[in-house]
């Protein structure tokens, strides 16, 4: 081992012409020798090169970092923590990121593949010894999964890098600092008491969201949604900046929520507060919603249950109960041919084929309870997979959905209301 040391340092000396600091020396030879940080291995493995007769000459300006390193004990580490503390940033984890000229990135991997070495990047140390300074001045825990918050470091913006003069990285770097806060998750139920209300933000056909006359500059064919009526209060509490909506799922403008609600994910992107009470959050959103809307059972979750909802329509069942106009009158009796209908085939709705992909969907019916409450008029309860557009189950939508209300019955059918009851995930 000892003569590895010793051959690979005379060849990193000979690269380098000796212009290289301890800690980018010592990252070499992270796997042979052992030791606190690289810093300590770039000091030992010198002192080898030392007592070997090799000369050792006072290092100018490190061939790799440019003495990058250095800045560490330049104030990098108070404006860091004078960037948290200004910031007013409520988090328990973070994690640190830089970006690094990529000279540098070069001369630090070409040593590697000229000497086969198999050792970290310069970032990752960067990362890592400014993590431990970062922690050792704040009561925060690095989290290299799910960090709250991450500080990112520009070393490329002041460096005056380049291959015609020398290096020279300058020490200020108090507005190369940059804190991503990373944003929280809320899960919760829904209920939309009241048809109109979109579930998301609806931005003007005309303007495209930019405000017109037709939208009265506001930029949005309805003035509220869902989204907006919970998101306003989130916002609020968490002093986010923005959000958005993920829904499992989501009823037409005209159809309510009802039941247990529909299943949501609001994310909050950027805020400054991560501790919400978040029963009371519930009852200033039902308060501020007025009626129209009403949340249940918020908790906090992870990024990745936003996927799982988005991802879950094929796989939940849901309840509907509609009410249907029927051009003939037909008998009571009549009414059980609709247990037939079992699996349907349907094609893209005309309706929504200007924004779903043109391929048919195969869905399962579990169950369909119907009743005439006039004589061209019924109430039905359909119990079906996740993803069967209803409005076109009930009227055939021009064949396209097979079989259909309209087609079983033998006559033209129109949903007038409907309404989801359960969306069971």
């Amino acid at each position: 081992m000892d003569s590895q040391i010793n051959e690979n340092n005379i060849k990193i000396m000979e690269i380098t012409e000796g212009n290289i600091c301890n800690r980018c020396l010592g990252r070499k030879f992270s796997k042979l020798v052992e030791g606190p940080d690289n810093k300590y291995r770039g000091e030992y493995v010198r002192q080898i090169l030392s007592e070997n007769g090799h000369d050792v000459k006072e290092m100018d300006s490190c061939y790799i970092c440019d003495n990058l390193f250095d800045r560490f004990e330049n104030g990098l580490i108070e404006n860091i923590i004078k960037k948290i503390n200004d910031s007013d940033v409520e988090f328990s984890t973070f994690l640190i990121g830089c970006h690094v000229p990529g000279e540098i990135l070069q001369k630090d991997e070409n040593i590697n593949e000229i000497l086969d070495l198999d050792v970290e990047n310069i970032k990752k140390e960067i990362n890592r010894e400014i993590g431990k300074k970062v922690s050792s001045h704040l009561p925060k825990e690095v989290d290299f999964e799910n960090p709250e918050v991450v500080i990112i470091i520009d070393f490329i913006k002041n460096s005056n890098i380049n291959n015609n003069s020398k290096n020279d990285i300058k020490t200020d770097i108090k507005n190369d600092l940059k804190l991503q806060i990373n944003p929280i998750f809320i899960e919760g139920r829904y209920r939309k008491l009241l048809r109109g209300i979109p579930q998301t933000k609806w931005p003007c056909r005309k303007c495209k969201g930019k405000g017109c006359e037709s939208c009265n500059y506001t930029g949005k064919m309805y003035q509220e949604s869902v989204e907006e009526i919970i998101a306003e209060e989130v916002i609020k509490a968490s002093k986010g900046s923005t959000s958005k909506f993920h829904g499992a799922g989501r009823e037409d403008i005209d159809v309510r929520m009802l039941g247990n609600g529909r299943p949501f994910v609001l994310e909050i992107k950027e805020p400054k507060i991560r501790i919400i009470d978040l029963k009371d959050l519930e009852n200033k959103i039902n308060k501020h919603a007025n009626g129209k809307v009403e949340v249940l059972n918020l908790i906090y979750v992870d990024k990745q249950r936003r996927v799982i909802l988005k991802n879950s329509s094929k796989e939940t069942y849901k309840i509907y109960r509609a009410v249907i106009e029927l051009e003939e009158d037909i008998k009571e009796e009549n009414l059980n041919l609709l247990n037939s209908i079992k699996v349907i085939n349907q094609r893209t709705p005309i309706r929504v084929s200007h924004r779903r992909a043109d391929k048919i969907r195969t869905r399962k019916i579990r169950k369909i309870n119907a009743r005439k409450i006039s004589a061209k008029k019924l109430e039905m309860t359909i119990e079906c997979q996740g993803g069967l557009y209803i409005k076109e189950l009930i009227s055939g939508d021009q064949n396209r959905t097979n079989p259909s209300v309209s087609d079983v019955l033998k006559t033209r059918a129109h949903c007038m209301k409907l309404d989801v009851l359960d969306v069971n995930i």
